[in-house]
């Protein structure tokens, strides 16, 4: 399309020129590395000289490649598919470019309506498919590889390190940002995975992590003194949520217990995997003066997945802790029990084990044997389907050892927990049919895609770079990273560039 009088004889000849320059590096590195082995050169030198060779040859290849491309002179005017004939500026612009070879200023022509108004084609620009940004995609994608698992700083840092190029902090920020932008989008057009790669058993897990988000201006100034119970900082609350599938994993309440408490006896084989994970994330934050809750978010959108992916008959498995929450939008977005297809909820066990714990300790020494078994017997039968008897048990020695003050107050707390939730903890038949007990798989992620990033000392974020971070991390820890890429690529260059030459006009064909 842009061929016609893109290439001319000064380009042709920058072309030639950088070649050649390229040609004779090459033959230089040749002597160099003669050189390199009579004088017994250590590995690091030459690795480190190779290195930054090969980034020069970059450089030169790049700068040949863009003069081949030339300005993109498609003559004094053209006509688009919409109809419209566009002239071009008197004088071509440069644009600077960053990549991973360094930084180049692209010179090309401009076309529109007249001169400081829109601008409607720069063939130069759509023939390279250059971004909205200076940064090239692959550097684009490198900056935030980087940055969704180290501090922008650290990543500034080590680029400069290893390609020599320098960016700012805010600039890396600023990309985080634009990159997500794309994101809804992408897990909107995801297509359910493929039903061969799924597991047997539907799962949809969820919880909660706070971010700490940046002192508003009103707030105290840092340093002053606290008054008892305040915090340190704000937090906003993040929802993670996960849809997966895993095969059936049938156990005993006598195999599982003696797993728990690391018998030597203790069944050996590995638990079935979970297969196809699809993490969502949202944070809890005001838009255009409303609050959007992420909790309510995550659920919409594992409501849309379970949707696409839920085979006929195909029985959903809701595993939580106790917050209450969680089960209300679970009832309100999430499928309801029919005869055609169940909906298993279950209370996370390592969320009631506990409670046997705290238990334990009101009426034996920590650490101690005694406080063991008694965890042992009734965790055992509560896996038998015995929750109930185990709570009003409790509830029995609490009268009978005569507990007042705070031991009673919190044998009555943790029983009350317990006695909320047995609607969910009819783990006797979770076991038989295999189901997933415990929320291993979005506590995991809470901590790796929330935590691991957004708590580490010192930091503070604000909503728009919170949510951006976020979102792409729960796109990496997805596996979806290239995908996405590709897709946000394609979708910014529609944007970008939607206009196609029909025909230069007869006096640009004359020119």
């Amino acid at each position: 399309m842009f061929t016609e009088r893109t290439v001319d004889s000064k380009a042709g000849g920058l072309e030639s020129e950088c070649l050649a320059a390229v040609g004779k590096r090459l033959e230089e590195l040749g002597r160099w590395l003669t050189r390199a082995v009579g004088d017994e050169a250590a590995l690091d030198t030459v690795e480190r000289h190779l290195f930054q060779e090969v980034l020069a040859l970059g450089r030169g290849l790049m700068q040949g490649f863009l003069a081949a491309v030339g300005p993109g002179d498609l003559g004094p005017e053209v006509r688009l598919d919409n109809g419209q004939n566009v002239r071009r500026w008197p004088q071509p612009q440069d644009r600077r470019v960053r990549t991973v070879f360094g930084e180049f200023s692209v010179n090309r022509y401009l076309y529109g309506t007249r001169p400081d108004q829109k601008i409607e084609l720069v063939p130069t620009d759509q023939r390279l498919g250059l971004p909205a940004s200076e940064v090239s995609y692959l550097l684009q994608e490198w900056d935030q590889l980087l940055g969704i698992e180290h501090a922008f700083g650290s990543v500034r840092e080590t680029l400069q390190t290893i390609l020599g190029l320098g960016q700012s902090v805010d600039t890396l920020e600023r990309g985080n940002r634009q990159m997500a932008e794309a994101a809804p989008g992408f897990r909107q057009a995801q297509g359910a995975p493929k039903p061969e790669q799924e597991g047997t058993v539907l799962v949809a897990s969820e919880d909660n992590k706070g971010v700490p988000m940046v002192r508003p201006a009103a707030a105290a100034p840092a340093g002053c003194h606290r008054s008892k119970g305040q915090k340190a900082n704000k937090k906003q609350m993040a929802c993670i949520g996960c849809v997966y599938t895993v095969g059936p994993h049938v156990r005993t309440a006598q195999e599982l217990t003696a797993t728990l408490f690391r018998d030597a006896a203790r069944p050996r084989s590995a638990p079935p995997k979970a297969q196809q994970k699809r993490y969502w994330v949202a944070l809890t934050r005001e838009e255009d003066g409303e609050l959007v809750r992420g909790q309510q978010e995550v659920f919409a959108q594992m409501a849309r997945d379970i949707a696409r992916r839920r085979k006929p008959g195909q029985t959903l498995v809701h595993l939580s802790d106790g917050q209450h929450s969680l089960e209300t939008d679970r009832k309100q977005y999430l499928p309801a029990d029919s005869p055609q297809a169940k909906v298993v909820d279950i209370l996370d066990l390592m969320h009631g084990t506990p409670r046997l714990w705290e238990a334990a300790h009101l009426f034996h020494p920590e650490g101690s044997i005694a406080a063991s078994q008694f965890v042992r017997q009734r965790l055992e039968r509560m896996l038998e389907g015995e929750a109930g008897r185990v709570v009003g048990g409790l509830r029995q020695m609490g009268t009978k050892h005569r507990l007042g003050g705070a031991a009673k107050a919190r044998l009555t707390v943790l029983c009350d927990f317990l006695e909320g939730n047995l609607h969910r903890m009819h783990y006797d038949e979770y076991l038989k049919a295999g189901y997933p007990i415990a929320t291993g798989v979005i506590e995991g992620a809470c901590r790796h895609v929330i935590k691991d990033r957004m708590e580490r000392a010192g930091m503070r974020w604000k909503v728009p770079g919170a949510q951006a971070m976020l979102q792409l991390r729960a796109i990496h820890v997805n596996g979806d990273w290239q995908a996405f890429q590709t897709y946000r690529i394609k979708q910014e260059t529609v944007r970008l560039y939607p206009h196609q030459v029909l025909e230069t006009t007869p006096q640009s064909k004359a020119a």
